[in-house]
Formats: structure tokens, C-alpha cells, sequence
């Protein structure tokens, strides 16, 4: 996909610089201050509705109508087994927010739940987006005038020479005071500011948005992998307890006299391997309940329960597909770097405005007096009011650089936004070929363990009867005990595959409320 790339930014052209103010900022004082102050006023009001810089569009979504190189078939292959279920793939069709629940199974409801509740990670990026609205508030204040109060008492000694008499006055000087100042955003320097870290705060959103869903997601997968090798495990255990009856078998028969020594070494050599394999699928599971621990934000040795039972859960029978069109709505991840280019985009707008003129009208009314009951009295009455307007006139091309230091910010915003999308399409075409192709596979893997378990029985028979030798019966063995652990792996990518779907698909966010109960979804930012 390729983001067009951003018109001009080139600024207005600067005013003529008058000859008052050449030599820096124009200040103006007293009675001056009376009569052009309004007239600044009136210009800042009928000049603050632009804003410089360029007004920020979400690039179009791609005029494609699907994602994978060959259209979407609209069902999988079954197979009569665990996880072997025919899955409908609908076009259009909603995504829950929980959707873990399609699986039915309430150790995985409960383990998402308490990741929800206790994950670091995910209290970080809550935390880390009220930080960014509490910042956009902030920004929004300079929108105001600024007021200040100040009060003082102070003490003096002064001198009589100058009025012709000997010695000094010693008095105190009461005053009080407010002083207001106000920054016209001319510009819209100010607002794009506001805009930026608005802007800011939409992609802390939507990182909280995809720090949930990839929490979710990690833990319901991390309960499939523990899932799948402790079936792994069950069946390898349930085939060393076959191993060790022909082992018994063939030396009972070795004590007879029926078979030879070198058969009953190779039954040995064969149970010792099988045996060999149960310690690193042991090693793995233990290694992935100790990640589960890390996504329920806990220590491995908080964690207890037995694992998902994978002969328990439910395959959806039906899977959404989402068009292009919506997966850049759907997607927390091109909805974040969406909102970087937004901030980008207005950043440019305040570095233009950094090199436009600044008008600040400030004033000050209080009271003061040598005594606490000239403050309350027209004589003790105090003010001022200025205008004044600042205009840069040489920064050492700081300011020009800066700007087009930002316009390169935006065009790599504008790159990595375009990269993120086409990243989404590949993880959602990657994962809808998985559900397609693993469901073959498994229809595959199930022919081929039905086909070593009725091998491996004709080899035994074979061999009892003297048709075969004991070698025979050691390959079937070997080639029955790979089809078994196959298939178990097959039915647990049967239900990671829909899990990396939803996942890919956008997890349903757009449902959800509870992400982060402490901030509402205010501001337009999830619509």
C-alpha cells in the first residue's frame, strides 16, 4: 500500500517587517497600550480562526477486496476427531470482544480473566494513556488567559536630600494586585499543539486497545501449547505402557525359548526411546505454565489448576473475514500509527506557527498605599494595560530546520503507517491460510495415525504367526508413535489457528468497555 505523499507545507509568506520592530519585539506601554492594544485585540480575533500547517486526513483504506492471493473458500475440510470441525468462514461477520469464550471452556474464561486483572503490561499502558489526556488537558489551558495574584508588605527607608530636607522617611508599602496575560494563537500554534498530544493520547489508546488484545490472545495460546503437550505427554505415556506389555510379552516368549535375545534388546531399545521423549515435553510444559505466570502477573509458583484439557474444548464453527476496507478500522495497530501520522501532521503545523509573529496582550489593577486603608480607596487605585507582538528575526535557521525537520517526521509517520497496514493484511492472510491448510492437514494426520494403528496390529499378528521378524514390528512401532503425537499436534492447531485469527481480525475491541476502568472512551477517540 502506498500513502500519498503530503502536499506542500510551505508557510504563508511572513509580513514585512515593520521598522519599529526590527530590532526585536515591539513592546508597548501606557497610553500607547490604550489605543493599540484594542487594535491588536481586534486583529488576533479576526486572524484566530486559521490555524498554519496542513489539516490532517486518515489516508484512504486500499480499493482491494480481499487480502489473500486466491479467494477465501467458504468452509475448511472436517475430519472425523478432535478439533476436526468443519469451520464456515462468513464474510461481514461480527467479532466479539470475548471471544475466548467460543472455545467453552471456563479454565481459559478464568485465566484470561485474572491476566485482565493483575498484568503489569497492561496497567502500564493504562496508566501510560491517562498520562497522555491528562497532557492534552493541560495543553488545553493555554487557551485561557493566565492569572496571577500577589500581595506584599514591604518595609522601606527613604532618603529626604531630594526634597531639600536632612534625614529619611521609614514607612511600609502595602500593594495587591492582579495580573492577566493573554497569548493570541493567531496561527493556530497553540491549537496544533492541543491537536499533537490529542493526537498523542488517540495512540496511547490504541496501544492500550492492542496491549489487551495481545494479552488475550498470549495467554489463551500459551493454555492451547500447555494443552497440546500434555496430551502429547498422555499419549506418550499410554504408548510406553503399550511398549512395556510387548516388552513383557517378548521376554516371557524369550524365556520359552520363542524369540531371540536380539528381540527382546530391540523391544528395550525401542521403550528406552520412547521414554527418552517424555522429559522435554515435560520441560516444555512446565516452561509454558511459567509463561502463563507472566501474563497472569504472578510467579510460577502462584499458579495452580490443572491444564485446559484439550479433549474439553469447542472449535467455533464459524469464523469471521473482515474486508480491507474494515480491517484498518478493526486493527488497534493501524489505528495507533493512524494517529501518529495525525500527530506528525499537526507537529508541522506548530513549527510553522514557531516562525510566525506572537501577540500577548497583558494587563495589571490593584491597589496600594502606605497604609492598609489606602488599599480600599480611590487613591490607591494602580493599573496598566500592554500589547505587545514578537516576531523572530534571525534564529540561525533553527526554526526553518526545525520545521523541515517536521515535515520529515510526517513523511516517516506516512511510511510506517503504510507498513503497519500491510503487516495486517499479511497476518490475517497468513492466518486464514492456516485455518484452510491445518484443516487439511489434520484430515491428513488422522488417515495416517488410523492408517499405523491398523499396521501396527497386522505387524504383531504377522509376527506372532513367524511372517515377519520382530524388525517389523519395531518400525510399525516407531512409525505409530510419530502418527499419534502428529495428531495431537494437528487438533491444537486446529483451535491456535481461530485464536491467531481473532487476534489478527482486531479481537472485537470496539465491544469492550472494561479496558481500562478508570478512563472513559471520551472524546470521539474510539469512533
Amino acid at each position: 500500500m502506498t500513502i500519498p505523499r503530503p502536499p506542500d507545507l510551505t508557510p504563508p509568506a511572513k509580513p514585512a517587517p515593520s521598522s519599529h520592530w526590527l530590532g526585536g519585539p515591539m513592546v508597548l506601554g501606557g497610553s500607547i497600550a490604550a489605543i493599540v492594544g484594542p487594535i491588536l485585540l481586534a486583529i488576533a480575533l479576526l486572524l484566530s480562526g486559521c490555524a498554519v500547517g496542513p489539516d490532517f486526513h486518515r489516508p484512504a483504506a486500499p480499493s482491494i477486496d480481499r487480502v489473500t492471493s486466491k479467494p477465501t473458500p467458504a468452509s475448511t475440510v472436517g475430519a472425523a476427531t478432535l478439533g476436526g470441525t468443519a469451520q464456515q468462514l462468513v464474510v461481514g461477520r461480527d467479532i466479539p470482544g470475548d471471544w475466548w469464550t467460543l472455545l467453552h471452556s471456563s479454565r481459559i474464561e478464568a485465566l484470561v480473566a485474572q491476566a485482565l486483572k493483575a498484568n503489569p503490561s497492561l496497567v502500564a499502558a493504562q496508566a501510560t494513556l491517562r498520562e497522555a489526556r491528562e497532557n492534552v488537558r493541560a495543553e488545553q489551558g493555554a487557551f485561557f488567559p493566565s492569572i496571577t495574584g500577589s500581595a506584599s508588605d514591604t518595609r522601606e527607608r527613604a532618603s529626604l536630600a531630594a526634597f531639600g530636607a536632612k534625614g529619611s522617611s521609614l514607612f511600609t508599602l502595602y500593594s495587591g494586585a492582579l495580573d492577566v496575560s493573554y497569548n493570541f494563537d493567531v496561527f493556530g500554534g497553540t491549537r496544533r499543539q492541543v491537536e499533537q498530544l490529542g493526537a498523542q493520547a488517540e495512540y496511547q489508546q490504541f496501544e492500550l486497545e492492542a496491549a489487551y488484545l495481545s494479552l488475550t490472545a498470549n495467554v489463551v495460546t500459551t493454555a492451547l501449547a500447555e494443552a497440546s503437550l500434555q496430551a502429547q505427554i498422555d499419549a506418550t505415556q499410554e504408548i510406553i505402557g503399550l511398549y512395556q506389555q510387548e516388552l513383557d510379552v517378548t521376554q516371557r516368549r524369550f524365556a520359552l525359548g520363542g524369540v531371540s535375545r536380539a528381540d527382546v534388546l530391540s523391544q528395550q531399545s525401542t521403550l528406552a526411546t520412547v521414554r527418552a521423549t517424555l522429559p522435554p515435553l515435560q520441560k516444555q510444559l512446565e516452561q509454558q505454565r511459567n509463561q502463563l505466570a507472566v501474563y497472569l502477573g504472578a510467579a510460577p509458583s502462584q499458579v495452580d489448576g490443572p491444564p485446559v484439557d484439550l479433549a474439553a474444548l469447542t472449535l467455533p464453527d464459524e469464523l469471521p473475514i473482515s474486508l480491507p476496507s474494515n480491517l484498518v478500522e478493526q486493527r488497534p495497530d493501524i489505528r495507533a500509527y493512524a494517529a501518529l501520522l495525525h500527530a506528525a501532521s499537526a507537529n508541522v503545523g506548530v513549527a510553522t506557527a514557531n516562525m510566525l509573529p506572537q501577540i500577548t496582550l497583558s494587563g495589571s489593577y490593584g491597589r496600594e498605599g502606605t497604609k492598609l486603608s489606602d488599599l480600599f480607596t480611590p487613591a490607591g487605585l494602580v493599573w496598566s494595560l500592554a500589547g505587545s507582538i514578537s516576531q523572530p528575526i534571525f534564529e540561525g535557521g533553527t526554526l526553518l530546520h526545525r520545521r523541515n525537520a517536521a515535515q520529515a517526521a510526517l513523511d516517516v509517520a506516512a511510511a510506517n503507517y503504510s507498513s503497519t497496514v500491510n503487516t495486517a493484511f499479511q497476518d490475517v492472510a497468513n492466518a486464514i491460510v492456516a485455518v484452510q491448510r491445518d484443516a487439511e492437514t489434520l484430515r491428513a494426520d488422522l488417515e495416517a495415525e488410523q492408517t499405523a494403528q491398523a499396521s501396527l496390529t497386522v505387524a504383531r499378528a504377522q509376527y506372532e504367526a513367524g511372517g515377519v521378524t520382530y524388525v517389523t514390528v519395531l518400525q510399525a512401532e516407531q512409525t505409530y508413535q510419530n502418527a499419534r503425537l502428529t495428531l495431537v499436534s494437528a487438533q491444537a492447531a486446529r483451535f491456535t489457528d481461530s485464536v491467531a485469527l481473532y487476534q489478527a481480525l482486531g479481537g472485537g475491541w470496539w465491544h469492550r468497555t472494561n479496558v481500562d476502568p478508570a478512563v472513559s472512551h471520551c472524546c470521539g477517540i474510539l469512533k
